[in-house]
């Protein structure tokens, strides 16, 4: 099956009982046995719900590996995942990760003597000279988040596999309409569904996806265990989501390229951020592996405009939080998404005060440029 019919088709492709072409929302948390231990597949919903199991086999099956799973947030899939590790492992992550991730690794799980490493995982030699003898995983974004830094997931998986450890990749921004990091070696891939797979802004989800057996019994225990398990609703509406992200992505992609271009031509620009651009210095890694762009543009804009005017000067495009939806978003990640990393390492990495981070939406573009335009203006 072709995938744009697997976007579709795959998983579990209606209801067995009834006849229903989509699938239902099993709306309970409990099930009956018709005797003592014998059941008809499940018990109790944080353990297994048919919905929630129709989306953890979709996206599974559209990742190219072995077990999925859904949790109540990306967070809530992250923590999952390191929750793998134990007191004394280190991670290494790239330098310019979702602020979050690394909220939770040097809040949280720094609690347990669980360590990470910020290296440039684009950099090969970095990545080999970081790889001590604790060192027991790297967890990479491609593109990353906000500066679309990229990192040759093969290159690194194959790093990885020599030495016994293994590659996380965030693959949020891509999604496995674009690219697909299993298929190039990495053992566990991460979405928040909040974003593309869900669309339209109206969930709050999380996905991973392994390629080994023993990995997906672990994190299986894990997920039952402490239960940030996504609800069957929300699984519904990303398993809705998920049918229609091809449409949606060629949309967002080709509408970001446009815009991409049209910032570079912007005098209040200073940069732009989007590995769609020829000039971009990983244009061809990423072109080798993924077959898209994506919708995500980072821009800086020069110190003698107006960062702060600009952005409240908008009306088409959403100053908010999140990405990945229908309709143009904005943000600030400085003091948004990314305020959780210390300002002197985001001044390192390229986190400016004057970068701002645009999901760029599905609207007619004409309409995205002239609301731009329309900001510039306001000095």
């Amino acid at each position: 099956m072709k995938f744009n019919s697997l976007l579709i088709h795959g998983g579990v492709d209606g209801d067995e009982f009834t006849g229903a072409v989509n699938i239902p929302i099993y709306q309970t948390s409990t099930y009956k046995q018709e005797t003592l231990g014998v059941t008809k597949g499940y018990e109790y919903s944080r353990t297994g719900n048919p919905t929630r199991d129709a989306l953890e086999k979709l996206i599974a099956q559209l990742e190219g590996g072995i077990r999925g799973f859904a949790f109540a947030s990306g967070l809530a899939g992250i923590t999952a995942v390191l929750t793998l590790f134990k007191a004394g492992d280190r991670v290494l992550i790239s330098d310019n990760l979702y602020g979050g991730t690394f909220r939770v690794l040097d809040k949280i799980f720094s609690n347990f003597d669980i360590k990470y490493s910020i290296i440039d995982t684009s950099e090969l030699e970095q990545v080999k000279d970081n790889i001590k003898e604790d060192v027991k995983a790297i967890f990479i974004e491609t593109p990353t988040n906000p500066l679309a830094d990229i990192t040759d997931i093969k290159k690194v998986s194959n790093i990885a596999k020599e030495k016994g450890i293994l590659t996380i990749v965030d693959n949020t921004f891509m999604t496995p309409y674009f690219q697909r990091p299993i298929t190039l070696g990495a053992d566990i891939v991460i979405h928040s569904g909040t974003k593309y797979l869900g669309g339209h802004s109206d969930l709050v989800a999380g996905l991973v996806v392994v390629n080994d057996e023993a990995i997906g019994e672990k994190l299986h225990f894990i997920q039952n265990s402490t239960g940030g398990v996504l609800g069957p609703f929300d699984s519904f509406l990303l398993i809705r989501g998920i049918k229609t992200v091809g449409v949606r992505m060629d949309r967002h992609n080709n509408n970001a390229i446009k815009i991409a271009l049209f910032l570079q031509k912007r005098e209040e620009v200073e940069k732009v951020y989007y590995p769609g651009l020829i000039d971009h210095p990983s244009h061809e890694v990423h072109k080798a592996q993924a077959s898209g762009f994506g919708g995500m543009v980072s821009f800086v804009i020069k110190k003698e405009y107006d960062y702060k005017k600009f952005l409240e000067s908008l009306k088409i495009i959403t100053l908010a939080e999140s990405l990945g939806g229908v309709e143009s978003l904005i943000c600030h990640p400085a003091s948004m998404t990314h305020a959780a990393i210390p300002k002197e390492l985001r001044d390192k990495v390229g986190i400016s005060d004057n970068l701002v981070r645009l999901s760029v939406g599905i609207e007619d573009v004409s309409d995205i440029e002239e609301d731009l335009i329309n900001a510039f203006n306001f000095k």
